[in-house]
């Protein structure tokens, strides 16, 4: 992995562009929260901006570093997020034509493509790379190339794995309706104009979509480039495999449609779980999200309804491992554990609220998140707020490391004097401490004979520290 360090949540909460507040008793700060921690908050006057709306991300290839990507009525803003507690805003790029509430992003090859509801704004294409020696932050920046082959759009779907952009919520009245436009990007710099697709369900506007090579349980569609849009009144699936001869596969309703707004695969490519945007308004019931069993996409059919905690509308949510990860709006970020899906059996795990005053059904709150950094730092992007990074409670950037129960550490906050005893027969063989960064600081003891219990003098900084045992598992540790 190229990310080594063992980020650890704990801190103390100050402003603008540094702060970082463990997750207490269900507050982090003034924000509630469940099993999440604050790292770091940028608002939108640091960015010069009225309204945040989408986000996305990037991992530099060349250092592993992480960039957050936010979308804003008024363009889109790079943030360097490598230290989670101290982000740096790098610059903006500026909207290609007026201001809109409504931008999206994705990334390809080290290029961030843009779309927006601007009159006119076409994709943006603007080369990632470019962040690696920003000097004097905040910059302004220009496009490296910028796609008219389309006016306004919703949003931009790209599948990575063909090099193939997919503009959706393009204009109504042109050739595709609104359906999806294709774009060849394998040239990031050279977007290519590649047809696009008029659905044969009862909607042709696509609000968002996935597209995949399919790799799920339907042998039929194996290695076929498969299109799941979320079309206002249905889900629709087809075969873009050939660009020149799209496919409707399939399409399927379910019961008090509010609109059909957005949805991801499971990992398995199994179950696709959905979100419909004005349902909890328009029919009152708490956050709903529907789950469809795909096993078959010539048969598609229901498998379960979720209700949430609060009566809050879904917007957009991402499926990562056994996790579903959900832009909630009033009701913030949420964490879906979706490891007994088969069995109609997910739990909300998790939650981060940047909107603590209501949970009402209403277009406030969180717009988007964004799970996928190997760091396991979650990018939540509000349209009130801003740029917002969280991560899971006491957790470590590492698989190989885990939180242990059979030891403890006293004091806790230290000064200069730590005691780790081993409880339930467990003996400590090596004690090692990192900074939150995840630099080795000091290797404490590397025991010939295990032992179950050691107290140990040191001299380090007021700060928060990881204590790593046996090579495995670790607490964090606050030294003052």
């Amino acid at each position: 992995m190229k990310t080594q360090y063992l980020y650890l949540l704990l801190g103390i909460l100050s402003i603008q562009l540094q702060s970082q507040t463990i997750c207490d008793n269900g507050f982090a700060g003034s924000y509630p929260c469940n099993n999440y921690d604050l790292m770091s908050h940028i608002p939108l006057s640091t960015m010069n901006a009225g309204a945040g709306n989408d986000s996305w991300g990037w991992t530099d290839p060349q250092d592993g570093k992480e960039y957050a990507i936010i979308g804003l009525n008024n363009g889109t803003a790079f943030i360097d997020i490598s230290d989670p507690i101290s982000p740096v805003y790098l610059g903006k790029l500026p909207t290609a034509t007026g201001n809109s509430d409504w931008r999206d992003v994705k990334v390809y090859s080290n290029h961030a493509f843009i779309v927006s509801e601007a009159s006119g704004h076409g994709m943006q294409v603007f080369d990632l790379t470019r962040l690696r020696n920003v000097s004097n932050p905040p910059q302004t920046f220009t496009a490296d190339k910028r796609f008219t082959g389309f006016g306004s759009a919703h949003n931009i779907v790209i599948n990575e794995d063909t090099g193939y952009a997919y503009a959706v919520g393009t204009s109504r009245s042109g050739t595709y309706k609104g359906g999806p436009v294709f774009i060849n990007i394998q040239d990031p710099k050279n977007p290519i104009a590649a047809g696009g697709f008029l659905s044969g369900g009862d909607r042709a506007y696509s609000h968002d979509a996935q597209v995949v090579v399919y790799n799920g349980p339907d042998n039929d569609y194996t290695g076929r480039e498969i299109l799941i849009g979320s079309n206002e009144i249905e889900v629709v699936i087809a075969d873009i495999t050939n660009k020149s001869n799209p496919v409707t596969i399939s399409t399927i309703k379910y019961s008090d449609i509010g609109y059909t707004h957005q949805g991801w695969f499971t990992e398995d490519q199994r179950y696709f779980i959905l979100g419909d945007e004005t349902d909890e308004q328009g029919v009152g019931f708490n956050t709903r999200t529907v789950i469809f069993d795909f096993t078959d996409l010539d048969l598609p059919k229901q498998h379960m309804i979720y209700s949430g905690p609060t009566a809050a509308i879904d917007h957009n949510g991402y499926v990562k491992g056994d996790k579903f990860y959900l832009a909630n709006y009033r009701a913030g970020f949420r964490v879906i554990d979706i490891s007994d899906i088969a069995n109609k059996s997910i739990t909300e795990i998790g939650s981060f609220d940047t909107y603590p005053s209501s949970n009402a059904a209403a277009f406030n709150g969180v717009w988007n998140v964004y799970p996928y950094f190997d760091s396991e730092n979650i990018v939540i992007s509000d349209i009130e707020g801003g740029f917002f990074l969280v991560r899971e409670s006491n957790t470590l950037s590492t698989p190989s490391f885990s939180t242990n129960s059979n030891f403890s550490m006293f004091p806790n906050p230290a000064t200069s004097i730590l005691t780790i005893n081993g409880r339930n027969g467990f003996q400590l063989e090596k004690v090692e401490i990192y900074d939150i960064l995840g630099n080795k600081i000091d290797e404490v003891k590397n025991f010939d004979t295990p032992i179950s219990s050691t107290t140990f003098t040191f001299d380090y900084t007021t700060g928060i520290y990881v204590v790593r045992i046996n090579d495995n598992f670790a607490k964090k540790l606050i030294i003052e």
